[in-house]
């Protein structure tokens, strides 16, 4: 073919620059690592992944403030639920960030091990324990992985689309495996999470394939066309749309393809488990927001059915497991799937207000998420974190400030009134009811049921820390640093906020909630 039929695509740099200050910031980190002395490469990661993520965030508001755009020859879409969910991930990673920067004194150790590529007990980790260590590359990690969270919510064809996936899910394979404490059980979370995150990704390209056969076309837009001009391969597009929907519904958690999420919540560092459990979900969900509401709409009767199977099943599933765990960590991720299933139904109303109540759900979930799994971190026994629900008895008698935050946390985790939980279930519910016929009204009531099933086992952490007895197991409470005082402190009081006063939030949600064609 000759080279004059060849189009260079024509990219809007601006609009694309919140990816760009990140990926340059993971880049800067890399550097860091390469170069940087030992003795100060912490502090310096610390300060470059900061300066990054608000060197992206002010992008992020300077490109809200011009118009929506399609760059990239249709590749990337940056709109209003782009706009929107990149900053509050930029947020969320910067709350997520400052978790992990938790260095305790001298005494306990933090979060994560000093040699990733070592054995768990081999003669190359005590010796990197020896010379005091500190896994530094975790900063990197995370903003590479922010950047293909910010692409995934943009990505205007399938292609893309996989890219973002991927390149948000390697380096969480990575964090996932670096705890200090419980190495071979971080290392099994690890490889559970890189072997099902591969078929899952391996779905999705299949799906994009078939996609591609149906509509000719990789873009959004183009299968929206084929779509609703009726091409008469009904068959390929409904496979196509399963095979893609696995790899999306995995990654926010999704019955039947949660097996992954308890065992990588509870292996995997505390810090990145709050990343993951915020921003993961926060990017997967926003990706699948632009496959139903722009890719698939037109075919939305046709995979309905199999949706509000999903929704159903992630509600009653992740509810009913939520009561019967005996872990902190393992609770809070059965709770991340029963919230999944909250979120789903919100999607399904396929209404600008549906989409309006998934964002402040999501929004509103990360802040009180990234806060609970930060003081999780700071409640240790014997060094160790103290992760068994039966250590917490009692803990409001020694620490009554961190007992009555984490409370907090957990009324609004149960959706009680005045937190911004209840103000979430009810901005997701109300849209299906209103919209989504009477299957929206049946998802919307069994939501209603599952949370207030899941509130009994919130009820029961509280009523632990402050009724329960406590024994020689039980936990006490570390003294954080600056950092994740101020994580939690944000966290904290923006899930009050968002509570009482959720109006504004709502409004500017509104105001994007319009996807481009």
């Amino acid at each position: 073919m000759p080279a004059a039929d060849f189009q260079m695509a024509s990219i809007d740099y601006a609009a694309v620059s919140p990816v760009i200050v990140v990926v340059v910031a993971a880049l800067v980190g890399v550097l860091v690592e390469a170069f940087v002395p030992r003795r100060a490469r912490f502090v310096t990661q610390v300060v470059v992944a900061v300066v990054g993520l608000l060197g992206a965030l002010a992008a992020v508001v300077t490109c809200a403030r011009g118009s929506w755009v399609s760059t990239a020859a249709g590749a990337v879409v940056v709109d209003g639920p782009t706009l929107m969910i990149q900053g509050a991930l930029l947020v969320l990673s910067l709350m997520s960030v400052l978790a992990m920067a938790e260095r305790f004194d001298s005494t306990l150790p933090d979060a994560f091990t000093q040699s990733g590529s070592a054995a768990p007990g081999s003669h190359g980790e005590s010796l990197a324990l020896r010379l005091g260590a500190t896994t530094t590359e975790v900063f990197p990690l995370t903003m590479l992985s922010v950047t293909g969270m910010l692409l995934f919510p943009a990505a205007g064809d399938l292609l893309v689309m996989f890219v973002a996936l991927e390149v948000l899910s390697l380096p969480l394979y990575v964090l996932a495996g670096l705890a200090r404490r419980r190495r071979l059980l971080s290392q099994e979370a690890a490889l559970k999470y890189f072997l099902l995150g591969a078929f899952a990704s391996a779905f999705f390209l299949f799906g994009a394939a078939l996609l591609y056969g149906f509509a000719g076309s990789v873009r959004l837009a183009d299968i929206s066309r084929a779509v609703t001009s009726g091409v008469g391969m009904d068959g390929m597009l409904l496979m196509g749309a399963f095979f893609v929907l696995v790899g999306l519904l995995f990654k926010i958690g999704a019955v039947p393809f949660h097996a992954w999420t308890p065992d990588v919540y509870q292996g995997a560092p505390t810090p990145v488990t709050g990343f993951m459990a915020a921003c993961t979900k926060m990017a997967a969900f926003g990706a699948l927001l632009r496959l139903l509401y722009v890719g698939l709409a037109g075919d939305r009767w046709s995979l309905q059915p199999a949706l509000w199977a999903v929704a159903i099943l992630t509600m009653v599933v992740g509810s009913i497991l939520t009561v019967t765990q005996t872990d902190m960590k393992r609770l809070l991720a059965y709770s991340s799937i029963a919230h999944a299933g909250f979120i789903l139904v919100g999607v399904l109303a396929f209404d600008r207000s549906g989409v309006v109540g998934v964002v402040f759900y999501l929004i509103a979930y990360g802040f009180t998420t990234i806060a609970a799994f930060a003081i999780i971190s700071l409640v240790r026994r014997g060094g160790s974190e103290a992760t068994a629900i039966s250590q917490w008895g009692g803990l409001a008698r020694r620490h009554p400030v961190t007992a009555a935050v984490f409370s907090f946390l957990m009324l609004a985790f149960a959706g009680i009134p005045l937190t911004s939980g209840f103000t979430a279930k009810f901005a997701a519910f109300m849209p299906a009811v209103s919209h989504g016929g009477g299957m929206g009204t049946t998802l919307a009531v069994i939501g209603v049921l599952c949370s207030l099933v899941t509130a009994y086992a919130y009820l029961r952490v509280v009523g632990l820390m402050w009724f329960g007895e406590r024994d020689g197991a039980t936990a006490e409470v570390v003294m954080p640093s600056i950092a994740t005082t101020v994580a939690v402190a944000l966290g904290v009081t923006l899930t009050l906020v968002l509570g009482v006063f959720p109006t504004p939030l709502l409004d500017l949600a509104g105001r994007a909630s319009t996807f481009l064609p």
